[in-house]
């Protein structure tokens, strides 16, 4: 990258193209501050360099920023939303939860004329889902004139992570009478829809489906979601012999469903075993730590949790805070736990009242 600004510094007939260009190797590099900074600098610009400084910041996680930037330029009318810029935003709304600006580019989309192409499409389906909004993920689903298996997968993953387990497993059966291929990412999809409904005969008879009629080698994604169906089921014992049947390595995700299942069902002493093999596995993940304390804590070994406590602060770990957002005005608010930055005193004022009803309602129920 320095040898790209230094002959980008020294041409003297540079235009659009070389500015865009650079700000896509900034981004590609992690060096997003870079990248803006060349962006609020350029001349002038087009629905390619603002698509490209959008899908930077989407690519190195910064969500909402690239919300705000488009925001800002939706307000200024400064250039054409092409269809890749529009798809980029989605993305970023999908993971921050902007239900109300995923909404406006849904409606841009139809005034436009986009005819709700492949790639569009399946972003739009992406962020309804990610959102709870299914039935409208549904509704882009059925007006869509051509599908991909993108699609399709989005649209299988979309139904399962919102409950609509038997649904998304008919959708997949619907795609096969087709002839529609399925991938790898479709399996992910129809394995965690039948992972929520445990659905365990199924699942197995999906899982081997992949190998023996479409050729495709189990991924971890795809023993992940087999243990954590197993788990769910309280066959941890089946879990521990898929775990050990494995190609690859465990990662930390499977090892994490195999003692959540555990927790849930109260296995605990192979909670303790698994919980000890995570943080060996990964040290520096407070979750991991968190979780068996936790287990000790409900066991009453206090001793434990403080030996716990103890090494994360050796080693300098924080507790990642649980957050919630909500979404008004158009702008997503995030709350952590314990949190003082929002000055609401409404807010306040009527969880002080829903306390104080919790406990008329406790008094009167034990007189």
């Amino acid at each position: 990258m320095e040898l790209a600004r230094q002959v980008f510094d020294e041409n003297v007939r540079i235009n659009i193209v070389c500015w865009t260009s650079l700000i896509s190797g900034y981004c590609s590099n992690g060096m997003v501050n870079e990248a803006r900074k060349l962006f609020d600098e350029m001349p002038t610009r087009n629905e390619v360099s603002v698509s490209a400084m959008v899908s930077g910041y989407v690519w190195n996680g910064y969500f909402n920023e690239a919300i705000r930037l488009f925001q800002e330029l939706k307000n200024c009318c400064a250039v054409r939303f092409s269809g890749s810029l529009l798809v980029s935003v989605l993305n970023a709304c999908a993971a921050t939860g902007a239900f109300e600006d995923g909404k406006w580019i849904h409606s841009c989309v139809e005034m436009n004329g986009f005819d709700y192409e492949i790639e569009l499409s399946t972003a739009l389906i992406d962020f309804y889902a990610k959102c709870g909004q299914i039935k409208n993920a549904v509704e882009v689903f059925s007006k869509m004139p051509f599908k991909d298996v993108t699609t399709w997968s989005a649209m299988i993953l979309g139904l399962a992570i919102n409950g609509e387990n038997e649904r998304g497993i008919k959708l997949f059966e619907e795609m096969e009478k087709k002839g529609l291929t399925p991938n790898a990412v479709t399996f992910i999809g129809v394995l965690t829809a039948c992972n929520h409904k445990i659905l365990v005969s199924e699942a197995f008879r999906l899982f081997g489906r992949m190998g023996k009629v479409y050729g495709i080698a189990p991924l971890i994604e795809h023993y992940g979601c087999m243990v954590d169906l197993l788990a769910r089921a309280e066959l941890i014992k089946e879990a521990m012999i898929l775990i050990k049947l494995m190609p690859m390595k465990p990662d930390g995700a499977i090892w994490s469903s195999l003692l959540n299942g555990c927790l849930i069902h109260g296995h605990v002493e192979m909670a303790e075993k698994v919980g000890k093999h995570l943080i060996q596995l990964e040290p520096q993940h407070s979750g991991r730590y968190v979780l068996l304390a936790n287990m000790y804590a409900t066991k009453g070994n206090w001793d434990e949790v403080i030996s716990l406590r103890k090494i994360m602060k050796e080693r300098g770990m924080a507790t990642v805070s649980a957050w919630s957002s909500i979404e008004l005005d158009g702008i997503v608010h995030k709350f952590f736990v314990d949190d003082k930055t929002y000055s609401f005193s409404s807010i306040h004022k009527s969880l002080n009242q829903l306390h104080e009803q919790f406990e008329y309602c406790s008094t009167v129920d034990d007189a």
